[in-house]
């Protein structure tokens, strides 16, 4: 008999992750997020419009009409990130997130890293880059741990 194969822990959530961001309504990047604590998935999220409110996928991008980079001007957007939209998934339902683990498609921007701070989230792992350098020293400063996830091109 053979032994089952099977993914890390690491793996295993980040493919859920990158399942969650199909979810996304957002033109420019599709983004999932999740926390999970002691093995079991406490709440996702995605990036996107709040409920019930147009997504930009069909009322169109404001930060594309105005050609704000990314990285900059976060609060000319319609959308929440997918990091924001899983931490009030979990206030939502009652679920504590403190001294859980986040598990995100792309790197935390300032406001998310905020949020995580405040939430107790101690670790994060991300696997894109997103181009905001406070966000990893603020992190880093309040004793969350980043840990940057290979990623499948990376891997055999």
């Amino acid at each position: 008999m053979s032994a089952i194969e099977r993914p890390s822990w690491d793996d295993y959530f980040m493919k859920i992750t990158h399942d969650v961001a199909t979810r996304s309504t957002c033109v420019r990047r599709s983004v999932g997020a999740i926390i999970v604590k002691d093995k079991r998935m406490l709440a996702t999220g995605y990036n996107g419009a709040p409920s019930g409110l147009e997504h930009c996928e069909t009322r169109g991008c404001l930060r594309n009409s105005m050609n704000i980079p990314s990285g900059e001007r976060q609060e000319v957007c319609r959308g929440l990130h997918a990091e924001q939209n899983a931490i009030i998934q979990a206030s939502q339902y009652g679920f504590s997130i403190n001294g859980s683990t986040m598990y995100c498609t792309n790197k935390p921007c300032i406001t998310c890293a905020k949020m995580i701070i405040n939430a107790g989230i101690l670790k994060v792992v991300f696997e894109g880059d997103y181009p905001d350098q406070l966000s990893i020293e603020m992190l880093e400063e309040a004793g969350v741990r980043m840990v940057k996830y290979p990623g499948a091109e990376s891997k055999p």
